[in-house]
C-alpha cells in the first residue's frame, strides 16, 4: 500500500473538528444509544466528515468506527489494514464542555497500529505518530497554515517532549477510577515514593504519556478498540508502549470482540 501522507489525515482531523466545534458552539440535544453512552449532533457530523475524508484518501481501506460499528466479524476478520475510528472520544467531556474530547483515527495494519492521529478541536492541537518513525505534537494546529507532511513535521515538537522527573505520575481518567486504579496507585507509591495523579478526559491520556507528562495510565475499566488504537500508535511511536493486563503481551486489535480488555500504558523508559 502506498504511504499515506500525514497532512491528508491532518486534513481530515481539521475537517471533522470544525463540524464537532460547530455542535458545541450552540445548544444541542442528547440522545442515548443501546449502551447507555451519550450520542450528540457532532458525533454523526464527524463521522460524516470523516468516512468522506478517509474515503477520498483511498476508497479501499474498510473503517470500523463507533458510528458505525455494525460491521460483523466474518466480514472484519478478512481485513488485513482498516481504518479504526472514533470521531468524537469524550463525548461526555464534550457535554460538560470543559475541551477534553478528540477526534481518534488509527490504521491497523497486521491487527496492531501503525499509525495514529488525536485532534482536540477545543485545545486545537493534534497530535500524530508513525510506529518506528515517531511521534509529534502540534499546537494551534488549525491556524499553522500547514501545507505539506514536510512543513508538519518541521513545525510539530517530536515526543516525548518531557525527560525524566523527580516525581512519578499516573494520569487517570476524571470519570473512571476504578479500585484497581487506585491499588495500582498505591503500588506505585511503595515502589516509587510520592505519586502524583493527573487527571484528563478522552485519549488525551495516552497523550500525556506520549508527552512524557506521566509515567504511567493504568485503565482498570471498559474501553472499545476505538478508543484506544490512535492514542497506542502515538505513545508507541514515542518509545512507549501499551500491554494487556491479563499476560503483559502488545495490545492488539480487530477481535471478534470489540469490548477492550483492562491494559497498562507506559511511557519510554
Amino acid at each position: 500500500m502506498k504511504k499515506v501522507n500525514l497532512i491528508d489525515l491532518f486534513t481530515v482531523a481539521l475537517d471533522a473538528g470544525k463540524e464537532i466545534l460547530d455542535v458545541y458552539a450552540q445548544d444541542f440535544d442528547v440522545q442515548v444509544k443501546k449502551d447507555d453512552s451519550p450520542l450528540t449532533q457532532a458525533d454523526k457530523r464527524a463521522h460524516d466528515s470523516i468516512m468522506k475524508g478517509l474515503n477520498a484518501i483511498n476508497p479501499n481501506i474498510p473503517v470500523l468506527s463507533e458510528e458505525g460499528r455494525e460491521i460483523p466479524y466474518s466480514e472484519r476478520k478478512e481485513w488485513s489494514q482498516f481504518w479504526l475510528v472514533d470521531p468524537l472520544d469524550g463525548t461526555k467531556e464534550f457535554i460538560k464542555k470543559n475541551g477534553e474530547f478528540t477526534v481518534n483515527i488509527a490504521l491497523i495494519e497486521g491487527k496492531y497500529p501503525s499509525l495514529g492521529i488525536i485532534y482536540a478541536p477545543a485545545l486545537d492541537v493534534f497530535y500524530f505518530g508513525r510506529v518506528g518513525e515517531g511521534a509529534y505534537k502540534l499546537e494551534k494546529a488549525s491556524q499553522e497554515g500547514v501545507a505539506s507532511e514536510e512543513e508538519l513535521l518541521q513545525k510539530s515538537v517530536r515526543l516525548p517532549e518531557i525527560g525524566s522527573r523527580q516525581v512519578t505520575r499516573a494520569v487517570a481518567s476524571r470519570s473512571h477510577m476504578s479500585k484497581e486504579t487506585e491499588t495500582f496507585i498505591k503500588e506505585l507509591e511503595a515502589k516509587h515514593g510520592e505519586v502524583e495523579v493527573v487527571s484528563s478526559g478522552s485519549s488525551l491520556k495516552f497523550c500525556l504519556v506520549a508527552e512524557g507528562k506521566a509515567d504511567y495510565y493504568p485503565r482498570y475499566a471498559p474501553t472499545m478498540e476505538w478508543d484506544t488504537g490512535a492514542g497506542q500508535a502515538i505513545v508507541e511511536a514515542a518509545g512507549g508502549k501499551v500491554t494487556r493486563y491479563e499476560d503483559n503481551e502488545r495490545f492488539y486489535y480487530n477481535r471478534k470482540d470489540l469490548l477492550n480488555g483492562w491494559f497498562l500504558v507506559e511511557r519510554k523508559s
